[in-house]
């Protein structure tokens, strides 16, 4: 019988391969053990997913179905845009939307700014208020654009992304406070369709760099994501937040989108709550104090891994 021959290359590269998983082990315990501080006496399910460029996802509270709220906007968007490039529609071609569309009993600034008229209005500045300010008129209007919920449904299945369901539109969400647990998603879900968009060639060029751009100027939810990241680093996100029901519960309050690290790296996130007793300042604290965790585990993370040349 020949013994094997020591190898001192495939010694090193099973050392160096021992290494890597430890780190990356230690940097998903670190994460979970700082969230765990954050969310482990608050009055709501908190979920969180967090996936970097390296691929190594961290999870906690991702068997939950929770209401997606306006966080669903970003998939709406993703769905008109693939239409308008079927169709060869630009962003910046005009089209109307009729006084009757522009509802007065929801979130609206694109309304408030134009009251009791149709508008005008690009396509280009159409998603702009649906997903850097939210609005909900504008929403419904792409919801029939691309012809209707189901149909954003049925994009992001087919393209691998499930652990979700999209039934609602803001009106009918609107009509009924509790259909909001109808439009429903994980973390897990949310972050691996945001990493789809960001590193696959679903969207042409142009379209991905306006989305992009758009998810950077976001005007809600100062106080979620952004508020737990140094004033300096870059965040492209959508948050989504729900009223209260008659005992005062908040079904959701949420945060999801993308923290650019050092190094050309990304990081993305999504923090959902559910079924909350805590007040809305509360809620955002919790998302904020989470996001300060994951940042400084993270980014320290890929420091060191920059440093040293290995990829964990």
């Amino acid at each position: 019988m020949t013994k094997n021959k020591f190898n001192p290359m495939q010694w090193l590269a099973w050392i160096l391969l021992s290494i890597s998983f430890t780190a990356r082990a230690q940097t998903e315990s670190d994460i979970q053990l700082a969230i765990h501080s954050v969310i482990n006496d608050k009055r709501a399910t908190v979920g969180i997913a967090i996936l970097c460029d390296d691929g190594n996802m961290v999870v906690m509270n991702d068997d939950e179905r929770y209401p997606v709220m306006s966080v669903f906007k970003f998939h709406v968007v993703v769905t008109a845009l693939k239409k308008m490039e079927q169709h060869g529609i630009p962003l910046d071609s005009m089209t109307l939307i009729p006084q009757e569309q522009m509802l007065s009993d929801t979130y609206s600034p694109l309304r408030e700014k134009y009251p009791n008229r149709d508008i005008p209005i690009s396509y280009r500045n159409i998603i702009r208020y649906t997903m850097a300010h939210s609005d909900n008129n504008t929403c419904d209007f792409l919801i029939d654009f691309v012809g209707g919920i189901s149909v954003v449904d049925s994009l992001i299945r087919q393209l691998g992304i499930n652990k979700f369901a999209f039934s609602e539109t803001e009106k009918t969400m609107h009509e009924n406070i509790l259909n909001c647990y109808n439009n429903w998603c994980t973390p897990s879900s949310m972050v691996l369709f945001l990493k789809k968009i960001y590193t696959e060639p679903i969207l042409n060029n142009d379209h991905f760099l306006f989305l992009e751009q758009v998810m950077i100027e976001t005007s809600t939810g100062t106080n979620k994501i952004k508020a737990g990241l140094p004033a300096d680093v870059i965040l492209g996100h959508k948050t989504g937040s729900s009223d209260r029901t008659k005992s005062g519960i908040k079904i959701g309050d949420n945060d999801a989108g993308i923290i650019y690290l050092p190094h050309n790296k990304r990081c993305y996130i999504a923090i959902f709550i559910k079924d909350s007793k805590e007040n809305d300042t509360a809620n955002a604290k919790i998302i904020a104090d989470i996001t300060e965790k994951i940042y400084e585990t993270v980014s320290y993370t890929h420091l060191r891994a920059h440093e040293t040349g290995r990829n964990l």
